[in-house]
């Protein structure tokens, strides 16, 4: 499966320009890192905090199980430059898309953050297809299926946080 981007056109209406990322690039950036509100791993999460601040961004990481209200009143409270939600246990799909709707409906006035998801997103494996396609729509900016790995991820952040969806598959 291809990686897809969206032109600048089709940007959320009113979203800040943020193409160039260089919020992301040369300064590093704070970045929230959070689970989805069914999940309650934490080892993903650690992980990411680790890698992110080894790229040198600034990492809260608000934890585990985390409820979408919580999510939503961090990101109000820290206007972070880039939200990532982890999900291990395959419910990122839909407790994922329900967070990211309610925060891009709910607050406006947070229309230009980045916010992405990855790990395991569903429970259906291979046969499920790509989740991509219905979260960007949803509102998320960036979607890495599990089985892309960590190093779409880091191009990623290296590019300074184009929309996309990365799949094992994407080139």
């Amino acid at each position: 499966m291809p990686t897809y981007h969206l032109t600048p056109a089709g940007r959320r209406p009113n979203a800040p320009d943020r193409e160039t990322g260089d919020d992301l690039r040369r300064h590093g950036g704070h970045v929230l890192v959070s689970s989805v509100s069914s999940d309650s791993h934490t080892w993903n999460l650690v992980f990411l905090q680790l890698l992110l601040e080894e790229l040198g961004h600034k990492v809260t990481n608000i934890g585990a199980c985390v409820p979408d209200e919580l999510l939503i009143e961090e990101c109000l409270r820290l206007r972070p430059d880039l939200v990532v939600i982890s999900s291990v246990n395959g419910h990122g799909a839909l407790d994922g898309a329900r967070a990211v709707r309610r925060l891009r409906r709910d607050h406006p006035e947070l229309s230009g953050m980045r916010i992405v998801i990855g790990g395991k997103l569903g429970v259906r494996g291979a046969e499920a297809g790509t989740y991509g396609p219905e979260l960007m729509d949803a509102g998320f900016d960036a979607v890495f299926e599990d089985a892309a790995g960590v190093d779409r991820f880091r191009r990623y952040l290296a590019h300074g946080g184009a929309r996309a969806i990365a799949s094992s598959d994407s080139r």
